[in-house]
């Protein structure tokens, strides 16, 4: 229920230079040069969800895509609560050591502290998945999807589920979807193509 990572690039302004008139000296060599302003510059804004998979569905490169999807999953990570972020941080570290009962208990308080941060249900919804509680796992990408319809990993994380409890077809939608949001998924495009020749056709 993760996907991958690179550059985005910044939007450069343009600075025009005003030259001399060849045939004699203009009126606006005479003015004075303008005062610079006192006012701190403000940093470029950043792109929002929107914009970014915007970029997303145009771009045709791999890397840019990566960039791409590496500042989605940042917002996706961003609670708007130090203690939820506190929580879910701790919860990885669990994840990481093996110990899937404290990342499930800690993932509990997160969904509890902040219900409509959908990275909190994605990722208890990977932890059981991991743990082969499907049920629960796919009761959590159900939230996921309520809150963030473009959550390509959580779609692809259902197309895995569907796939493996044998209903193909809804699988093979689910897969759509996700890389419908985002191209550059190689192992869900893989499945698609796999799953096309059955498929197409059928009434999904």
């Amino acid at each position: 229920m993760r996907a991958t990572s690179t550059v985005i690039t910044a939007v450069a302004a343009a600075v025009l230079a005003l030259g001399a008139l060849a045939a004699g000296p203009s009126p606006l060599s005479a003015a004075p040069a303008p005062a610079q302003s006192d006012q701190p510059r403000l940093p470029p804004r950043a792109a929002s969800l929107d914009e970014l998979f915007a970029r997303l569905s145009e771009t045709k490169d791999e890397s840019e895509a990566k960039g791409i999807v590496t500042s989605i999953e940042r917002r996706w990570m961003r609670s708007g609560s130090d203690t939820a972020d506190l929580l879910m941080s701790r919860a990885l570290d669990a994840l990481q050591a093996e110990d899937q009962a404290l990342a499930v208990e800690l993932l509990d308080r997160v969904v509890v502290l902040r219900p409509e941060w959908a990275e909190g249900w994605n990722k208890r919804a990977t932890v059981f998945f991991m743990m082969g509680d499907m049920t629960r796992s796919m009761a959590d990408i159900r939230e996921v999807l309520s809150r963030e319809p473009r959550h390509f990993g959580a779609l692809a994380g259902m197309g895995i589920i569907l796939q493996n409890t044998g209903d193909k077809k809804h699988a093979y939608e689910a897969f759509k979807k996700a890389l419908a949001v985002n191209p550059f998924l190689p192992d869900v495009k893989s499945a698609v193509e796999k799953m096309a020749p059955e498929m197409d056709g059928q009434d999904i």
